[in-house]
């Protein structure tokens, strides 16, 4: 499978150590990443920019918790995975009372925040192959041409000589369609092949 869409991932943290480190960590992983020392920024720079992932220092006395939950007042749904550099239950309560994703211990280790990284972006959905997405787009602009012409699965079946479970299985983006199938397709639909690839 080819390449994959980078996530934009802004990291919130005092201490510059760690927020290069952290950087240093998702820029191989081939994220583009904006760090900010002051938790009391993060607000507007999520306004202004669009991010995937937000790794904010919540330590106490850093502005941090606050700083989450202002995230949480301006968007429900934005990953946040929470740092600390002093670890106790009523702070991890609270964060996860927050929805933060997660709640790491400072110093962090590379190997720990990358699995917490990968299961926040298998969780959220935030990385699709690009195979997947493009499967996905070809299968819905096969949908909406046959819906327009109008054609059931089974007509369009007929007119390509193709099974009915392999065009809905297209469609639904669960399968890649071969060139020959595209072809047949694009024809019974009287379009290009070109069109089911525009702008992907």
């Amino acid at each position: 499978m080819s390449g994959q869409q980078n996530l934009n991932v802004l990291v919130v943290d005092r201490e510059e150590e760690t927020a290069l480190k952290l950087k240093d960590i998702l820029t191989r992983g081939g994220h583009r990443v904006t760090t900010v020392a002051d938790p009391a920024q993060c607000c507007d720079e999520i306004r202004e920019n669009r991010y995937q992932i937000v790794v904010l220092d919540v330590s106490p006395g850093t502005g941090g918790a606050e700083a989450l939950q202002s995230i949480r007042g301006q968007d429900s749904d934005l990953c946040v995975i929470a740092t600390t550099s002093l670890a106790s239950v009523e702070a991890a309560v609270q964060t996860m009372k927050n929805q933060a994703f997660h709640y790491l211990q400072k110093p962090l280790e590379e190997e720990e925040f990358l699995a917490v990284l990968n299961e926040a972006i298998r969780e959220k959905g935030l990385l699709v192959d690009l195979e997947t997405r493009l499967n996905a787009v070809v299968g819905q602009r096969i949908r909406e041409l046959r819906h327009s012409r109008p054609l059931t699965l089974k007509q369009l079946a007929n007119r390509t000589g193709l099974s009915v479970s392999l065009i809905s299985q297209i469609e639904l983006g669960k399968s890649a369609a071969s060139m020959s199938t595209l072809h047949k397709l694009a024809t019974a639909l009287q379009t290009r092949m070109t069109y089911f690839f525009e702008a992907v």
